[in-house]
């Protein structure tokens, strides 16, 4: 089966392209922005003529949330429109396709685990966007499944994790935010989980229930439980105090609340899950290791 990841050069791509090794039965297209145009309707369908791909997994996005404020129609464009492209021509090419989504398409009001039914309510446009690809897909392509995911890091790439490394080096003290809660995700988790269904497609293909489903790693946190687990497992000497929201305002509004449900992609595709915490250990003495 050939692949076609595109955003390969962002976290999760990355990670895809790290596993990739592991399946060489497939060969995989790593596509970033120079290579292929995914907002281009002509370029993909000249990609898909030519490689023709059994499988697509859209990694792209536009992920600068508060940019997207002020930047509006780059975040439509990537974020709205180009899954739709890439789910309409799998469509035509008979090829799997999953895209991944956020947990920004959530007004983090809940106090419940949002499930895939839960009622989406983007504050930001961001989240607008994002929501905008999710049924952009499945406008274009009834069998797309997609993932939604939140608080991504790893060891590629700009994310929380690498920030909070830093500024531990950097300085005696910080303040972070513990009233927004959620659930870390190591992108190479992800991208397991992406291959496994990937796999499940390719071998067995009644079992590649399209549709929704919500991923993360198991547990619940807040960013500053993240970054006191940080400090602690490298054993960085830097203080961490708890703050609110309020005192780092932000163009594009957080969710206060953003742990996601996995029930139905563990139940569906029989998956374990890792726990946010053994998942930072691994990375960060991935990140230790490269340095």
């Amino acid at each position: 089966m050939k692949i076609l990841v595109t955003g390969a050069y962002g976290q999760l791509g990355s990670e895809l392209k790290e596993l990739s090794d592991k399946f060489p039965h497939w060969e995989f297209f790593f596509t970033d922005w120079d290579s292929l145009d995914i907002t281009d309707e002509n370029a993909v369908n000249d990609f898909f003529e030519e490689h023709k791909p059994g499988f697509v997994i859209n990694c792209a996005a536009y992920t600068a949330v508060d940019k997207a404020e002020t930047d509006t129609h780059s975040a439509l464009k990537l974020n709205t429109f180009a899954p739709g492209v890439l789910a309409k021509a799998a469509k035509v090419y008979e090829a799997g396709f999953i895209h991944i989504s956020t947990d920004y398409v959530f007004d983090g009001k809940s106090f419940n685990p949002y499930s895939e039914i839960d009622t989406v309510n983007p504050e930001g446009i961001y989240g607008k966007t994002k929501l905008g690809g999710e049924r952009s897909c499945r406008g274009e392509n009834k069998n797309a499944l997609i993932i939604r995911t939140s608080w991504l890091y790893s060891a590629y790439g700009n994310n929380f994790v690498k920030t909070m490394l830093r500024l531990g080096q950097e300085r005696d003290s910080l303040k972070v935010v513990f009233d927004q809660v959620g659930t870390p995700t190591y992108a190479a988790d992800l991208a397991r989980t992406v291959l496994a269904i990937a796999e499940i497609y390719d071998t067995n293909r009644e079992k590649f229930i399209p549709g929704i489903y919500h991923y993360s790693n198991e547990g619940v946190a807040s960013w500053y439980d993240f970054a006191k687990s940080i400090f602690e497992i490298t054993n960085t000497d830097c203080r961490v105090s708890p703050v609110l929201s309020v005192e780092f305002p932000t163009p594009a509004k957080r969710p206060h609340y953003s742990v996601l449900d996995k029930s139905k992609i563990k139940n569906t595709f029989n998956l374990e899950i890792q726990y946010w915490k053994d998942s930072l250990k691994i990375c960060l003495n991935k990140i230790q290791k490269n340095n």
